[in-house]
């Protein structure tokens, strides 16, 4: 593991750490929160936009990781060049990014901890899927799994624990809910969270760019749909005429 070398950041909200010749490490020094994300992803497509030695940034809760693509750039280079990118952004702009709506469909087996769930929060199961389904969600970032979205914005009254013991094989296009967040399973993987419910649409896929239809600074919403409804999509994705809006 690369030590941090932390560079000098005066003014700038973050604190700049040099993990290798060819990666840096930028850490805000705030929770996370939805001003922040829009934040990052604002500074994101203004480092992309600006400078051709960048290769990749990826985004997380509160930090860019920057990688180049030449080796030993210079502190002051790097100093003086992202403090004034970050300073010339007018951060107040509308946010462009997309908004989607992804159905779900909350019953039988596809919902096969909703019962228990609804149980220990003390809620009906309707409640439950009345709360969830009504959320407005920010994408954070995209990461464990290709695919995978990080997820802002559930209610704290559907707030629990993960699972004592994982369970091996969650079924692709699982709905969860953890802790205080609410995900959906890409792929068929491991996984602790209480899963209440599905969705047909597909999350990732490699033969198609972008592999994955939403990024980081877009929202997302649920829509509860019938078994029927469910398997209608199901169908029209497989033909190639379902569309996600």
């Amino acid at each position: 593991m690369h030590k941090k070398d932390k560079m000098n950041s005066f003014s700038l909200p973050f604190s700049i750490f040099k993990l290798h010749p060819k990666a840096l490490l930028l850490e805000w020094n705030q929770k996370p929160s939805q001003k922040l994300l829009i934040e990052i992803i604002t500074f994101k497509a203004e480092l992309e936009n600006k400078l051709k030695e960048i290769s990749q940034i990826t985004v997380g809760y509160h930090s860019l990781l920057i990688e180049w693509n030449k080796k030993n750039l210079s502190k002051d280079f790097l100093f003086s060049t992202l403090s004034i990118i970050y300073f010339s952004i007018d951060f107040k702009k509308p946010n462009s990014n997309r908004h989607w709506k992804i159905p779900v469909c909350y019953e039988g087996e596809f919902a096969q901890d909703l019962e228990w769930l609804s149980q220990k929060l003390n809620l009906s199961p309707k409640q439950v899927i009345e709360i969830h389904s009504r959320g407005l969600y920010w994408v954070c970032f995209i990461g464990f799994l290709p695919g995978f979205l990080y997820l802002d914005g559930l209610d704290s009254k559907l707030f629990f624990p993960r699972k004592n013991r994982p369970i091996l094989k969650v079924p692709r296009g699982s709905v969860a809910i953890g802790g205080n967040q609410t995900g959906i399973y890409p792929e068929i993987s491991p996984g602790g969270w209480h899963i209440i419910g599905k969705t047909p649409v597909v999350l990732f896929n490699p033969n198609k760019k972008p592999y994955c239809f939403a990024k980081s600074g877009d929202t997302l919403s649920f829509k509860a749909i019938s078994i029927i409804e469910f398997k209608n999509i199901e169908n029209k994705i497989i033909e190639g005429s379902f569309k996600l809006t």
